[in-house]
């Protein structure tokens, strides 16, 4: 069967290791890269499009350029953690509105825009999967050291989203598949400022942690539809 992927996020280490991927899978015929910069890709499958996650008319419109092409995988691999003018908060004091509002519209709002709008598109008559990356912080049961509040409450937040997209797709199409996924801590600008107190061998390459992923994606069915998986195929408990 010739699969239709779309990748959200393209332009990131884990998005771009999911683009190299697939135009290396001989059973996918078409690739739609999204990112705020639409970035070439040699090769014949890949088709890129701009995205801003912060717009949902942005949002809508990039949906629209795949309008009469369902979808067989979806990958949302979008997110921050930090950026040049603010980091993870260590306590309450550094709590602020900007932190909070920009993480969350990037980590939370823009994932649940692109539900809405790609959900639609997936492949109604065999299985489909729409993977979000999230974070095993985002786990509340998993908490016990604190901090990271917007970081944290956001990928929660996701989680939920993940898991009502789940329900009312058993409804509307029944072969779709909605995961949340932990990536492991992969080596990127995202990773750069922790990656001192990780030890070597829980540091992945993005080509390790979306092969990794990619599997977890093909082995799921739909019992498996609104959890939380890592990387190895272990259930992140909420």
């Amino acid at each position: 069967m010739s699969k239709n992927i779309a990748i959200i996020g393209s332009s990131g280490a884990i998005g771009n290791a999911f683009v190299e991927r697939y135009v290396k899978d001989s059973s996918v015929e078409n690739i739609f890269t999204f990112s705020r910069n639409a970035t070439d890709h040699v090769s014949e499958k890949v088709s890129s499009f701009e995205i801003d996650l912060e717009s949902q008319d942005s949002i809508q419109k990039a949906a629209s350029y795949l309008e009469g092409c369902y979808l067989d995988r979806v990958i949302i691999a979008s997110g921050v953690l930090h950026t040049e003018s603010f980091g993870p908060e260590k306590s309450i004091k550094d709590l602020n509105y900007e932190t909070l509002s920009k993480v969350y519209s990037v980590n939370t709002i823009g994932p649940t825009l692109v539900g809405k709008y790609f959900l639609p598109l997936l492949n109604k008559e065999n299985k489909s999967v729409m993977a979000f990356l999230s974070a095993r912080v985002g786990s509340i049961s998993d908490n016990k050291v604190g901090g990271w509040y917007s970081y944290r409450s956001s990928k929660s937040a996701l989680n939920q989203i993940v898991k009502n997209f789940s329900i009312e797709m058993k409804r509307s199409n029944p072969n779709a598949i909605i995961l949340a996924l932990q990536p492991g801590t992969v080596e990127s600008k995202f990773s750069e400022p922790f990656k001192k107190n990780i030890s070597k061998d829980k540091l992945f390459s993005p080509d390790f942690s979306v092969d990794m992923m990619s599997k977890v994606i093909e082995s799921a069915d739909t019992s498996s539809s609104g959890n939380l998986i890592a990387w190895d195929g272990e259930v992140i408990s909420p």
